[in-house]
Protein backbone atom coordinates (compact mmCIF):
# COMPACT_ATOMS: atom_id res chain seq x y z
CA UNK A 1 0.00 0.00 0.00
CA UNK A 2 1.05 3.82 0.13
CA UNK A 3 1.74 5.63 3.02
CA UNK A 4 3.43 8.76 4.08
CA UNK A 5 6.58 8.59 5.66
CA UNK A 6 9.09 10.00 7.53
CA UNK A 7 12.76 9.36 7.14
CA UNK A 8 13.72 12.31 8.37
CA UNK A 9 12.07 14.80 10.31
CA UNK A 10 12.03 18.39 9.27
CA UNK A 11 10.10 20.84 7.54
CA UNK A 12 6.59 19.66 5.49
CA UNK A 13 8.87 18.07 2.67
CA UNK A 14 9.94 15.92 5.18
CA UNK A 15 6.81 14.25 4.08
CA UNK A 16 7.76 10.90 1.65
CA UNK A 17 4.93 9.04 -0.48
CA UNK A 18 6.28 5.13 -0.60
CA UNK A 19 5.10 1.66 -0.66
CA UNK A 20 4.89 0.14 2.78
CA UNK A 21 3.46 -3.42 3.71
CA UNK A 22 -0.03 -3.59 4.89
CA UNK A 23 -0.60 -3.57 7.69
CA UNK A 24 -1.26 -6.88 10.03
CA UNK A 25 -4.53 -7.01 11.49
CA UNK A 26 -4.64 -8.55 15.59
CA UNK A 27 -7.37 -10.56 16.72
CA UNK A 28 -9.04 -7.63 18.24
CA UNK A 29 -8.89 -5.09 15.02
CA UNK A 30 -10.39 -4.65 11.63
CA UNK A 31 -8.35 -3.84 8.52
CA UNK A 32 -9.96 -0.26 7.33
CA UNK A 33 -9.91 0.91 3.41
CA UNK A 34 -9.36 4.52 4.11
CA UNK A 35 -11.04 6.91 2.07
CA UNK A 36 -9.56 10.10 4.25
CA UNK A 37 -7.47 10.83 7.07
CA UNK A 38 -7.44 14.01 9.19
CA UNK A 39 -4.39 16.56 9.64
CA UNK A 40 -3.98 17.23 13.16
CA UNK A 41 -0.99 19.67 14.66
CA UNK A 42 0.04 16.59 16.21
CA UNK A 43 0.64 15.40 12.82
CA UNK A 44 2.98 18.62 12.04
CA UNK A 45 4.36 18.12 15.74
CA UNK A 46 5.61 14.55 14.47
CA UNK A 47 6.96 15.26 11.14
CA UNK A 48 9.39 17.87 13.29
CA UNK A 49 10.26 15.31 15.81
CA UNK A 50 8.89 16.74 18.78
CA UNK A 51 6.06 13.84 19.14
CA UNK A 52 7.19 10.43 18.61
CA UNK A 53 4.06 7.81 18.48
CA UNK A 54 3.68 6.27 21.63
CA UNK A 55 5.40 2.60 21.70
CA UNK A 56 3.65 -0.13 18.93
CA UNK A 57 2.06 2.54 17.24
CA UNK A 58 2.41 3.22 13.67
CA UNK A 59 5.63 4.90 12.52
CA UNK A 60 3.35 6.92 9.91
CA UNK A 61 1.33 10.08 10.89
CA UNK A 62 -2.66 10.60 10.86
CA UNK A 63 -4.66 9.95 14.10
CA UNK A 64 -7.92 9.71 12.36
CA UNK A 65 -9.91 7.91 9.31
CA UNK A 66 -12.92 7.32 7.58
CA UNK A 67 -13.50 4.84 5.48
CA UNK A 68 -14.57 0.89 4.87
CA UNK A 69 -14.10 -2.53 6.69
CA UNK A 70 -12.27 -5.16 4.58
CA UNK A 71 -10.74 -7.70 6.78
CA UNK A 72 -11.95 -8.62 10.47
CA UNK A 73 -10.19 -9.78 13.26
CA UNK A 74 -10.72 -13.25 14.91
CA UNK A 75 -12.22 -11.37 18.03
CA UNK A 76 -13.96 -9.01 16.64
CA UNK A 77 -18.05 -8.84 17.11
CA UNK A 78 -20.60 -5.93 16.17
CA UNK A 79 -18.99 -4.94 12.92
CA UNK A 80 -18.75 -6.61 9.42
CA UNK A 81 -16.88 -6.59 6.02
CA UNK A 82 -17.84 -3.43 4.21
CA UNK A 83 -19.20 -1.42 7.20
CA UNK A 84 -18.82 2.37 6.54
CA UNK A 85 -16.79 3.77 9.72
CA UNK A 86 -14.60 6.17 10.96
CA UNK A 87 -11.87 5.84 13.92
CA UNK A 88 -9.77 7.35 16.11
CA UNK A 89 -5.95 5.75 16.04
CA UNK A 90 -2.77 6.04 17.77
CA UNK A 91 -0.89 6.73 14.25
CA UNK A 92 -0.74 5.16 10.91
CA UNK A 93 -3.58 6.65 9.31
CA UNK A 94 -1.72 8.45 6.40
CA UNK A 95 -1.79 5.70 4.09
CA UNK A 96 -4.29 3.83 2.14
CA UNK A 97 -4.94 0.76 4.93
CA UNK A 98 -4.84 1.59 8.60
CA UNK A 99 -5.43 -1.42 11.56
CA UNK A 100 -7.87 -0.43 14.03
CA UNK A 101 -8.90 -1.73 17.59
CA UNK A 102 -12.69 -2.17 16.97
CA UNK A 103 -13.40 -0.28 20.23
CA UNK A 104 -12.19 2.76 18.54
CA UNK A 105 -14.44 2.44 15.67
CA UNK A 106 -17.58 4.67 14.84
CA UNK A 107 -20.00 4.28 12.04
CA UNK A 108 -20.09 6.95 9.76
CA UNK A 109 -23.04 9.20 11.07
CA UNK A 110 -26.29 9.46 9.22
CA UNK A 111 -26.27 12.36 6.84
CA UNK A 112 -22.40 12.76 6.78
CA UNK A 113 -20.43 11.63 4.08
CA UNK A 114 -17.67 8.76 4.13
CA UNK A 115 -14.93 11.53 3.42
CA UNK A 116 -15.94 14.08 5.66
CA UNK A 117 -16.76 11.65 8.46
CA UNK A 118 -12.68 11.65 8.68
CA UNK A 119 -12.80 15.28 10.29
CA UNK A 120 -14.98 13.74 13.23
CA UNK A 121 -12.82 11.07 15.44
CA UNK A 122 -10.23 12.92 17.14
CA UNK A 123 -11.67 16.75 17.25
CA UNK A 124 -14.87 14.95 18.90
CA UNK A 125 -13.54 12.38 21.01
CA UNK A 126 -10.72 15.60 22.39
CA UNK A 127 -13.48 17.61 23.12
CA UNK A 128 -15.82 15.34 24.78
CA UNK A 129 -12.94 13.51 27.16
CA UNK A 130 -11.83 17.20 27.75
CA UNK A 131 -14.57 19.77 28.03
CA UNK A 132 -17.70 17.56 29.50
CA UNK A 133 -16.08 14.26 31.06
CA UNK A 134 -13.00 16.18 32.81
CA UNK A 135 -13.83 19.33 32.91
CA UNK A 136 -17.57 18.70 33.56
CA UNK A 137 -18.86 21.40 31.79
CA UNK A 138 -22.60 22.25 32.90
CA UNK A 139 -25.22 23.71 31.42
CA UNK A 140 -25.56 27.22 31.91
CA UNK A 141 -21.97 27.74 32.30
CA UNK A 142 -19.85 29.50 30.13
CA UNK A 143 -16.45 28.03 28.19
CA UNK A 144 -13.77 30.02 26.54
CA UNK A 145 -12.46 27.92 23.71
CA UNK A 146 -8.34 29.38 22.35
CA UNK A 147 -8.20 29.14 18.96
CA UNK A 148 -11.47 29.03 17.88
CA UNK A 149 -11.74 28.39 14.33
CA UNK A 150 -9.46 25.77 14.46
CA UNK A 151 -10.96 21.87 14.06
CA UNK A 152 -11.07 20.93 18.01
CA UNK A 153 -12.42 24.50 18.40
CA UNK A 154 -15.24 24.11 15.61
CA UNK A 155 -16.73 20.91 17.28
CA UNK A 156 -16.18 22.43 20.82
CA UNK A 157 -18.08 25.64 19.50
CA UNK A 158 -20.84 23.41 18.28
CA UNK A 159 -20.89 21.03 21.58
CA UNK A 160 -20.96 23.60 23.68
CA UNK A 161 -23.95 25.68 22.47
CA UNK A 162 -25.67 21.78 22.07
CA UNK A 163 -25.54 21.40 25.84
CA UNK A 164 -26.41 24.95 26.50
CA UNK A 165 -23.05 25.97 27.87
CA UNK A 166 -22.14 30.04 26.87
CA UNK A 167 -19.07 29.92 24.90
CA UNK A 168 -16.44 32.13 24.08
CA UNK A 169 -13.75 32.69 21.62
CA UNK A 170 -10.39 33.61 20.68
CA UNK A 171 -9.44 34.10 17.11
CA UNK A 172 -7.23 36.54 14.94
CA UNK A 173 -9.31 37.72 12.42
CA UNK A 174 -11.90 38.80 11.64
CA UNK A 175 -13.07 35.99 9.19
CA UNK A 176 -12.05 33.43 11.75
CA UNK A 177 -14.20 35.12 14.55
CA UNK A 178 -17.43 35.63 12.30
CA UNK A 179 -17.48 32.07 11.47
CA UNK A 180 -17.33 31.13 15.54
CA UNK A 181 -20.25 33.44 15.73
CA UNK A 182 -22.35 31.20 12.64
CA UNK A 183 -21.64 28.03 14.99
CA UNK A 184 -22.73 29.51 17.89
CA UNK A 185 -20.08 31.47 20.01
CA UNK A 186 -21.21 34.74 21.77
CA UNK A 187 -17.97 36.32 23.04
CA UNK A 188 -15.90 36.59 20.40
CA UNK A 189 -12.46 37.62 21.13
CA UNK A 190 -9.42 38.90 18.61
CA UNK A 191 -6.57 37.99 20.21
CA UNK A 192 -4.38 40.06 18.31
CA UNK A 193 -6.39 43.52 19.19
CA UNK A 194 -7.99 42.52 22.34
CA UNK A 195 -7.15 41.26 25.71
CA UNK A 196 -8.87 37.81 26.60
CA UNK A 197 -9.03 38.44 30.46
CA UNK A 198 -10.33 41.62 29.79
CA UNK A 199 -13.09 40.54 27.58
CA UNK A 200 -14.68 37.63 29.56
CA UNK A 201 -14.15 39.71 32.39
CA UNK A 202 -16.89 42.48 31.27
CA UNK A 203 -18.85 39.73 29.23
CA UNK A 204 -19.81 37.90 32.37
CA UNK A 205 -19.92 40.76 34.85
CA UNK A 206 -16.26 40.11 36.24
CA UNK A 207 -17.12 36.30 36.76
CA UNK A 208 -14.91 34.75 33.86
CA UNK A 209 -15.17 31.36 32.75
CA UNK A 210 -15.76 28.06 34.54
CA UNK A 211 -14.05 25.97 31.58
CA UNK A 212 -10.93 26.95 29.76
CA UNK A 213 -9.71 24.49 26.45
CA UNK A 214 -6.02 26.00 25.72
CA UNK A 215 -4.27 24.49 23.27
CA UNK A 216 -1.40 27.61 24.39
CA UNK A 217 -0.18 25.87 27.11
CA UNK A 218 2.80 28.21 28.47
CA UNK A 219 2.20 31.87 26.87
CA UNK A 220 -1.36 32.00 28.17
CA UNK A 221 -1.25 30.09 31.80
CA UNK A 222 -1.13 33.37 34.35
CA UNK A 223 -3.34 35.02 31.78
CA UNK A 224 -6.16 32.02 31.49
CA UNK A 225 -5.56 31.71 35.56
CA UNK A 226 -6.68 34.85 35.69
CA UNK A 227 -9.96 34.46 33.15
CA UNK A 228 -11.31 31.42 35.11
CA UNK A 229 -13.93 32.17 37.89
CA UNK A 230 -14.65 30.14 41.41
CA UNK A 231 -14.19 26.95 41.30
CA UNK A 232 -13.16 27.01 37.47
CA UNK A 233 -10.99 24.79 35.46
CA UNK A 234 -8.54 24.85 32.67
CA UNK A 235 -7.55 22.00 30.12
CA UNK A 236 -4.30 22.49 28.62
CA UNK A 237 -4.34 20.30 25.33
CA UNK A 238 -1.43 21.83 23.21
CA UNK A 239 1.77 23.72 23.64
CA UNK A 240 1.85 26.11 20.51
CA UNK A 241 3.06 29.10 23.05
CA UNK A 242 5.70 26.81 25.29
CA UNK A 243 6.15 23.94 27.55
CA UNK A 244 7.49 26.34 30.60
CA UNK A 245 5.39 29.02 32.85
CA UNK A 246 5.54 30.26 36.41
CA UNK A 247 2.56 29.22 38.17
CA UNK A 248 1.06 31.65 40.92
CA UNK A 249 -0.28 28.93 43.22
CA UNK A 250 -1.95 31.78 45.02
CA UNK A 251 -3.76 33.06 42.57
CA UNK A 252 -5.12 29.36 41.66
CA UNK A 253 -5.78 28.89 45.76
CA UNK A 254 -7.85 31.90 45.62
CA UNK A 255 -10.56 30.61 43.29
CA UNK A 256 -10.04 26.99 44.25
CA UNK A 257 -9.23 26.64 40.77
CA UNK A 258 -7.92 23.36 38.80
CA UNK A 259 -4.91 23.52 35.53
CA UNK A 260 -5.57 20.00 34.15
CA UNK A 261 -3.42 18.87 31.23
CA UNK A 262 -4.14 15.86 29.07
CA UNK A 263 -2.98 14.15 26.16
CA UNK A 264 -5.48 11.87 24.24
CA UNK A 265 -2.83 10.00 21.22
CA UNK A 266 -0.99 8.50 24.73
CA UNK A 267 -4.11 7.36 27.06
CA UNK A 268 -4.24 3.59 27.94
CA UNK A 269 -6.70 1.53 25.29
CA UNK A 270 -9.44 1.25 27.77
CA UNK A 271 -9.42 4.85 28.13
CA UNK A 272 -10.03 5.65 24.64
CA UNK A 273 -12.67 2.69 24.29
CA UNK A 274 -14.54 4.66 27.37
CA UNK A 275 -14.61 7.49 25.31
CA UNK A 276 -15.35 6.76 22.04
CA UNK A 277 -18.29 4.78 23.14
CA UNK A 278 -19.28 8.33 25.55
CA UNK A 279 -19.39 10.03 22.27
CA UNK A 280 -21.41 7.84 20.06
CA UNK A 281 -23.38 7.55 22.95
CA UNK A 282 -23.94 11.42 23.55
CA UNK A 283 -22.49 13.30 20.34
CA UNK A 284 -23.41 10.91 17.23
CA UNK A 285 -27.46 11.63 17.98
CA UNK A 286 -26.41 15.48 17.64
CA UNK A 287 -24.57 15.04 14.31
CA UNK A 288 -26.92 12.61 12.71
CA UNK A 289 -29.57 15.44 13.45
CA UNK A 290 -27.53 18.14 12.10
CA UNK A 291 -27.37 20.11 15.65
CA UNK A 292 -23.21 19.51 15.18
CA UNK A 293 -21.20 18.80 11.89
CA UNK A 294 -17.52 18.51 10.61
CA UNK A 295 -15.94 21.68 9.38
CA UNK A 296 -13.64 20.96 6.66
CA UNK A 297 -11.62 23.84 5.45
CA UNK A 298 -10.20 21.73 2.64
CA UNK A 299 -9.03 18.36 1.12
CA UNK A 300 -6.10 17.46 -0.27
CA UNK A 301 -4.86 13.90 -1.97
CA UNK A 302 -2.83 11.76 0.13
CA UNK A 303 0.09 12.19 -2.12
CA UNK A 304 0.05 15.72 -1.33
CA UNK A 305 0.59 15.53 2.29
CA UNK A 306 3.39 18.29 2.66
CA UNK A 307 0.88 20.38 1.04
CA UNK A 308 -1.80 20.08 3.63
CA UNK A 309 0.75 20.23 6.38
CA UNK A 310 1.62 24.18 4.90
CA UNK A 311 -1.94 24.78 4.68
CA UNK A 312 -2.85 24.23 8.17
CA UNK A 313 1.07 25.59 9.25
CA UNK A 314 -0.33 28.98 7.28
CA UNK A 315 -2.93 30.07 10.35
CA UNK A 316 -5.40 30.68 7.73
CA UNK A 317 -7.65 27.30 7.89
CA UNK A 318 -11.38 27.16 9.38
CA UNK A 319 -12.20 23.56 10.74
CA UNK A 320 -10.35 20.83 9.79
CA UNK A 321 -7.86 19.67 6.45
CA UNK A 322 -8.07 16.32 5.07
CA UNK A 323 -6.64 14.05 2.99
CA UNK A 324 -7.82 11.51 0.44
CA UNK A 325 -6.62 8.39 -0.62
Amino acid sequence: MRAITIPTPGDADALVPDDVPTPTVAADQVLVQVAASGVNRADLMQRQGFYPPPPGASAYPGLEVSGTISVLGGDVTGWAVGDQVCALLTGGGYAEQVAVPATQLLPVPEGVSLVDAAALPEVVSTVWSNVFMTANLQKGQTVLIHGGSSGIGTMAIQLARAFGARTAVTAGTGEKLEACRKLGAEILINYREQDFVEVLSGATQGGGADVILDNMGAKYLARNISALTVNGRLVIIGLQGGIKAELNINALLSKCAAVIATSLRSRPPAEKAAIVAAVREHVWPLIESGQVKPVVHRTFPLAQAADAHRELEAGTTIGKVLLTT
